[in-house]
């Protein structure tokens, strides 16, 4: 099964600027952003403990968060539908150049690939500077289903820098038969961002961090993360 989606993406940004001749002032805003940075962390530590204890996390729990979690939020047994992604690829639509592919070997199992059993969980990706300038990418990826049938397998992906979000995705799969193998590209429109971020990604490699969610008929059954540096080839 093979289709193709363009992802709608959303983009969010902060930009403070502070100009004052008194440093006294300018050190009491930087404590209270610090102050205020650090009850945030503490709220949302609360939340993802809170949904943990749950039997089940669904959307609307997910959107609430604000900044990237600090562990996943379901266990890897709650994905009982077997659902294991393949092959990904990215690639660049405007040359058609591959920036990123990997495929999984045949016959490995998580189990056998690391001791560590969110090994599979966790991706770490090095791209050059150019990849921050690219205006629209193609996403392809491969996912294998086990024997139950899977409805409305939905993923909702969340990109930030020091946790600001610069960018979301959110897309449907729709409906997945059994034993089935399924490719799927999807095409992300990327949105600009300001020189003075993207200098910040590239000179603070792997502090630009993503969580992906997945939720079948609504509930949360894979949470995998990822880190990113752009100074590839430096």
């Amino acid at each position: 099964q093979w289709y193709q989606r363009r992802v709608p993406i959303t983009a969010g940004s902060e930009q403070v600027n502070v100009m004052s001749t008194d440093k006294k002032k300018g050190t009491g805003f930087l404590a209270r952003k610090a102050k205020k940075a650090e009850s945030d962390k503490t709220d949302q530590l609360d939340y993802e403990k809170k949904l943990r204890s749950k039997d089940s996390v669904s959307v609307e729990d997910i959107l609430k968060l604000t900044r990237i979690t600090e562990d996943y939020l379901c266990p890897i047994q709650a994905n009982v539908y077997k659902i294991d992604f393949t092959k990904f690829k990215i690639r660049d639509m405007e040359s058609g150049g591959v920036l990123f592919e990997i495929a999984k070997p045949e016959g490995a199992s998580d189990v056998s690939l690391s001791r560590d059993p969110n090994a599979g969980r966790y991706v770490r990706y090095e791209f050059p500077p150019e990849f921050l300038k690219l205006r629209q990418i193609g996403a392809t990826v491969e996912f294998t289903i086990g024997e139950k049938p899977v409805n409305s397998f939905r993923m909702i992906e969340r990109h930030y820098y020091k946790d600001q979000v610069i960018k979301s995705f959110d897309f449907d799969f729709g409906f997945c038969i059994p034993s089935s193998v399924n490719t799927c590209e999807h095409i992300y429109d990327l949105p600009a961002l300001s020189q003075d971020i993207m200098r910040e990604m590239v000179q603070n490699p792997f502090q630009t961090k993503s969580d992906s969610f997945y939720f079948v008929d609504g509930k949360l059954i894979m949470h995998n993360k990822a880190d990113y540096a752009y100074n590839a080839g430096m």
